[in-house]
């Protein structure tokens, strides 16, 4: 298999808007190249945009854990996190890419709205 062809139709299908296939065609390429971030974190993002969200917390976990100051990662764990409503759980993540990308409105609003909810509107 020609890893990085597949890579790029991977990219263009989750480009497309269909995540879903994205995610099938990534898989394999993670599974032959565990190391390698950038693919890992376009699955992470296939399995987030078609709600498979256990599968989408389990690769951004191994990004965070292999590289913690990947503000990306944290961000989308976060979300990740939230959507399945565990907010407590998303808020220490959204702090995390915050503080490393404070000039990031969409990072602050996320982190707005989780603190919000855990801790109710100030």
């Amino acid at each position: 298999m020609d890893l990085l062809a597949e890579y790029r139709r991977a990219s263009m299908y989750f480009e497309a808007g269909d995540p879903g296939e994205a995610a099938r065609l990534l898989e394999p390429i993670v599974a032959a190249e565990p190391d390698n971030s950038s693919v890992r974190q376009l699955l992470a993002r296939a399995y987030f945009q078609s709600a498979q969200l256990g599968r989408a917390e389990e690769q951004l976990r191994a990004l965070v854990d292999r590289d913690p100051s990947d503000h990306y990662a944290h961000h989308v764990l976060g979300r990740t996190l939230e959507r399945v409503g565990r907010p407590a759980e998303a808020l220490r993540h959204l702090r995390i890419a915050a503080a490393m990308r404070a000039e990031h409105e969409d990072y602050q609003a996320a982190l707005r709205r989780v603190e919000a909810r855990v801790h109710g509107p100030r």
